[in-house]
């Protein structure tokens, strides 16, 4: 299985063992049923993933309540907590070349650039982690609310005097369903932070992508997590519906489209659950007056590219003064042409595949009805001449305008749009003119891009390309990005229940 000539013998190690990790109870799959992995370089069946049943689920889910209410984990402290993450932290980063080689195996990433994606961000996220398991949330795990007087009610009453703590504590069992896109890193910010808090984890990997969810369970298997701390299922939607709506999950933490978001939305909220959703954008980039093109247009275009285009915070939407237009997609065009699309595994590769077939199909519809409803090609374009894969070039349509169906619906595709504006305020309102607000970026003089940001709805703003990956920064958004946080000081808020334990000190006298 998985005899790629590409993967070195650790790579094939750390995803093999689903044996050993079925009879330990770190993955739940008895059916003889498989899940096919498909490289989407080649379009090609590279091994098989066992898929788990519906009473899987509840084996799964039995297993981390017990490990949560009665088990060791249960009774695990913020100090050992911290020690298996950062245990957790130090094996994922001695597997980095093997989990960058598994982005490109099954997710089609670059290797130069799933190095960083699939490998060198989720180790920093798993660092943070363990670091916040010792801190605990804002506030910390138990603070006093100090002294509070109220007077006394009813006749001959007297004022009390009392005390308040407020304690923080985890919300118990958490199902996290990730996506395709960056399973990995997804899982580090679900994962970690549930484990940080003490919570115990069911983890729900996309059947696209499952193979990096396996190399995640094998290095928590070394690193020795107690029985049921991490637990896995492999599925689709009737294990994922299975697992959402399983009485003893306390939580779902989902990142995904808004359509399944809102179908995990609605079966986890029936059983009264907490749900926190990522659900994804049509996020603006906005070219101030006061811009430079040539400062801009290189990171504008790569902040929707790569990855091919398959990442929710792609600001996809270029809006820019009218007087710039043409000279936007001029540099555009040249950029583009100077991009290889090619095969993954080729170290000077820009752009792989998008995930799937079908999905390619869908987003080269959008493209072409846009352009029969009167829009452009001002970039770009069109497929790469490979024989194999699901490759498309980037492209940048112009000649549309924001109400367009391009413009309004996220495409997860190397496609992005340019839109000409005549004030400030009419880009303000063009960029603020969607369902969604999770991502924006803002270029210009800083005083100028700084008032702008302030008054755009998005959940996160970067001015002339931001600055360094934070993972104490939250990732929420407006409308239908999301409901909740999901990484972040923010993002660990999630993962528990405030707890108020008040008593008197006696009553005052008059």
């Amino acid at each position: 299985m998985f005899d790629h000539p590409y993967l070195s013998d650790a790579t094939r190690a750390l995803i093999s063992g689903v044996d050993t990790l079925r009879a330990e109870g770190w993955l739940w799959a008895t059916s003889e049923a498989t899940i096919d992995v498909v490289e989407p370089g080649t379009g090609l069946t590279v091994g098989t993933v066992p898929r788990s049943t519906e009473g899987d689920v509840a084996s799964a889910v039995a297993a981390a309540r017990r490990a949560f209410d009665e088990a060791e984990w249960g009774r695990t402290g913020p100090a050992e907590r911290s020690r298996l993450l950062r245990r957790l932290t130090e094996v994922v980063d001695a597997h980095r070349e093997e989990f960058a080689q598994i982005g490109v195996l099954e997710g089609g990433t670059p290797i130069t650039y799933s190095r960083a994606l699939h490998a060198a961000a989720p180790v920093l996220y798993f660092d943070w982690w363990a670091r916040q398991a010792l801190s605990g949330p804002p506030g910390g795990y138990e603070e006093s609310l100090g002294l509070a007087e109220s007077p006394g009610t009813g006749p001959g009453a007297k004022a009390v005097l009392s005390m308040s703590i407020l304690r923080r504590e985890a919300i118990g069992v958490v199902a996290a369903i990730t996506p395709y896109n960056a399973p990995l890193l997804i899982a580090a910010f679900k994962v970690g932070g549930a484990l940080a808090a003490g919570c115990s984890c069911i983890l729900l990997p996309s059947a696209r992508t499952p193979l990096s969810a396996i190399a995640l369970l094998n290095c928590a298997r070394e690193v020795g997590l107690p029985p049921g701390a991490l637990t896995m299922v492999l599925g689709e939607e009737a294990i994922g519906r299975s697992l959402t709506t399983a009485p003893g999950v306390d939580m779902v933490s989902f990142t995904g489209s808004v359509g399944v978001g809102k179908l995990v939305g609605e079966q986890a909220i029936r059983g009264l659950k907490k749900v926190v959703l990522e659900l994804g954008g049509k996020s603006p980039n906005v070219l101030l007056p006061s811009a430079r093109v040539e400062d801009a247009v290189g990171p504008s275009l790569v902040r929707y590219i790569r990855n091919s285009g398959q990442g929710c915070g792609a600001t996809t939407r270029t809006i820019v003064p009218r007087k710039l237009y043409q000279d936007y997609a001029d540099a555009a065009a040249q950029y583009f042409e100077k991009l290889v699309v090619d095969d993954p595994w080729n170290p000077a590769t820009d752009l792989g595949p998008v995930i799937r077939g079908e999905h390619r199909a869908r987003v080269e519809g959008f493209v072409e009805r846009a352009l029969a409803e009167g829009g452009v090609i001002e970039a770009g374009g069109s497929r790469p001449n490979l024989a194999r894969g699901f490759f498309m070039n980037p492209s940048l349509v112009g000649g549309v305008t924001n109400d367009s169906e391009i413009c309004q619906e996220e495409l997860f595709g190397p496609v992005g749009v340019l839109i000409p504006y005549d004030t400030v305020d009419e880009a303000l309102a063009i960029a603020n003119d969607t369902r969604f607000g999770l991502n924006a970026n803002v270029w210009g003089a800083t005083d100028d891009a700084m008032r702008f940001a302030r008054r755009v709805r998005s959940g996160t703003v970067t001015i002339n390309g931001g600055g360094v990956e934070r993972p104490d920064a939250p990732w929420a958004g407006y409308g239908d990005s999301s409901i909740g946080s999901d990484r972040g000081i923010e993002g660990f808020r999630e993962f528990f229940i405030p707890k108020h334990i008040q008593f008197p000190l006696g009553s005052i006298r008059s």
